[in-house]
């Protein structure tokens, strides 16, 4: 009896430190989010009329799965703490449903990322096809931003980067960019996903310890 209820601790305060780790990674993946949403050179390049917004469609799941992991951190540690078989299952549960959410960020943005790529290649490509003001302006912030001028298959216009002395063109530029932006929520998405693991490993160890030591009384 001493033994099971010991075990029992055991997991308890296992799995309390576990939320606790789980609610700062909640934090961690809310701090990205709205990194990612809210740089700079992300938005600059993604502004404008006609501009794709499937990047931001990942990383709206991600802020997502953040703050729901902030608000199930929090529950988790008072479900542990009460021993609360009520409170563990639906913890579970909350975990089940982020774990979902966070793989499908995850796999949205490896799987997504040359789309994207060629969807804000061709907003580029577009924008300086229309060869007016707002066009001008959208080619003018890529450049600046990007370091980059002109595409793969495209001539570069003096006009549009007179002082550009790079070679990468756009395309290149745009796939790098957003390559490496794209992999970050992949890897996070992932990663979490699999502390989650963990922790519904820990929860149910412990509903299942609290409602055999039940019986046993």
């Amino acid at each position: 009896m001493s033994k099971v209820q010991g075990g029992m601790k055991c997991v308890k305060y296992l799995l309390f430190a576990f939320n606790f780790i789980f609610w700062l990674s909640g934090l961690l993946v809310l701090a990205v989010g709205l990194w990612l949403r809210f740089d700079p050179n992300t938005v600059k390049l993604l502004t404008g009329d006609g501009a794709p917004d499937t990047f931001f469609i990942a990383v709206y799941i991600l802020l997502g799965a953040g703050g729901l992991m902030m608000v199930v951190g929090f529950f988790g540690c008072f479900g542990a703490i009460r021993e609360s078989q009520c409170l563990l299952a639906s913890f579970f549960v909350c975990l089940l449903i982020i774990f979902g959410a966070e793989i499908t960020a995850g796999v949205f943005g490896f799987l997504n990322k040359e789309q994207i790529a060629e969807e804000i290649q061709k907003f580029y490509s577009d924008s300086i096809a229309d060869n007016n003001v707002n066009g001008t302006a959208i080619a003018l912030i890529y450049h600046k931003t990007l370091n980059c001028c002109g595409g793969a298959s495209m001539e570069k216009n003096p006009e549009l980067c007179p002082d550009q002395t790079e070679e990468t063109d756009c395309h290149t530029a745009i796939l790098n960019f957003f390559d490496e932006k794209l992999l970050i929520i992949g890897y996070i998405g992932i990663g979490i996903a699999g502390v989650m693991i963990i922790g519904m490993i820990f929860s149910m160890v412990l509903c299942c310890a609290i409602r055999n030591s039940r019986e046993v009384i």
